[in-house]
């Protein structure tokens, strides 16, 4: 029984020992961070510059105490740090963003044919105006059509 318990503990001691050095190989091996620049380059990653400029700005300050009898003027070196702008980089997007994106502009390009469809149509509606030249045409037409009959009317 004593047998089996040392069997035991020597079986799990080595299956920790086993599990522990497959974790260090694992951990050894994986993918370093050149590798995943290297990928992102090759997928259209592009970084101009290195990060955000700086200026740095040097200020004489004096600051008045009191010696003895005397004021004294102590002169004081005060820098600040100014960032001036953030070079971008540039990451491609992936195909469900360029599928959002195209979803997005055709549905508002839709929207907007239909907003002109509707303005053009109330449009049409409001300005109808009488036809003036057709309707003296018209009565044109009527008029030389009556003296035709009046003057070259057949007898029956």
């Amino acid at each position: 029984m004593v047998e089996n318990r040392i069997a035991i503990l020597c079986t799990s001691s080595m299956r920790n020992k086993l599990i522990l050095s497959l974790l260090l190989a694992i951990l050894a091996t994986s993918c370093s961070v050149n590798y995943h620049v290297r990928k992102a380059f090759d997928k259209g990653y592009r970084c101009e510059g290195g990060g955000a400029d700086t200026i740095r700005i040097s200020t004489i300050d004096s600051i008045p105490y009191v010696l003895r009898d005397s004021i004294a003027w102590k002169k004081v070196l005060v820098q600040k740090d100014t960032i001036v702008r953030y070079k971008r980089s540039f990451v491609p997007q992936t195909r469900f963003e360029k599928r959002i994106e195209y979803k997005l502009k055709r549905d508002t390009l839709r929207m907007i044919e239909k907003v002109e469809v509707v303005k053009w149509k109330t449009e049409k509606r409001k300005n109808v105006k009488p036809n003036i030249l057709l309707l003296v045409l018209g009565f044109l037409v009527g008029m030389i059509t009556n003296w035709l009959l009046r003057n070259f009317k057949p007898t029956l």
